[in-house]
């Protein structure tokens, strides 16, 4: 089980925007900002996104890599994946597969994917047989 994922950004203030706009229909609302300088000297600036409290995705300045990474996010259901990609396109993301099922993997597998203002893949996913709410 993974605890969180950094990404390296060229613009921090964009892509803090950016990602507060993308996550929100997730319910991905809870923010959380770090003062590099709190840390070990050369520690960059953070931006943390989550919700319930656990922080696990962040941000920070640093050298892009684009599409070395990819990233997928829970949904709750296929409203929540067309909201959320919709969310991000509207905020500058680029279209990366259109919400829908992704039969090749599994026809209960429905997501929508896009490409971040640095190239980064995202995908909001929702797989009925997982992620289905209690």
């Amino acid at each position: 089980m993974l605890d969180h994922v950094f990404l390296s950004v060229s613009d921090l203030t964009r892509s803090t925007a950016f990602y507060l706009a993308a996550l929100a229909p997730l319910g991905i609302t809870d923010r959380a900002d770090y003062d590099g300088q709190n840390g070990p000297p050369g520690h960059p600036d953070l931006r943390g996104f989550g919700c319930k409290g656990r922080m696990f995705l962040w941000l920070h300045p640093g050298t892009v890599e684009g599409r070395a990474a990819h990233v997928g996010l829970i949904a709750a259901s296929q409203t929540q994946v067309n909201d959320a990609y919709a969310a991000a396109i509207a905020a500058g993301a680029t279209d990366n597969g259109a919400p829908g099922a992704r039969l090749y993997y599994d026809p209960r597998y429905y997501a929508g994917g896009v490409l971040d203002p640095d190239g980064y893949s995202l995908e909001f996913v929702y797989k009925s047989w997982q992620h289905a709410l209690p």
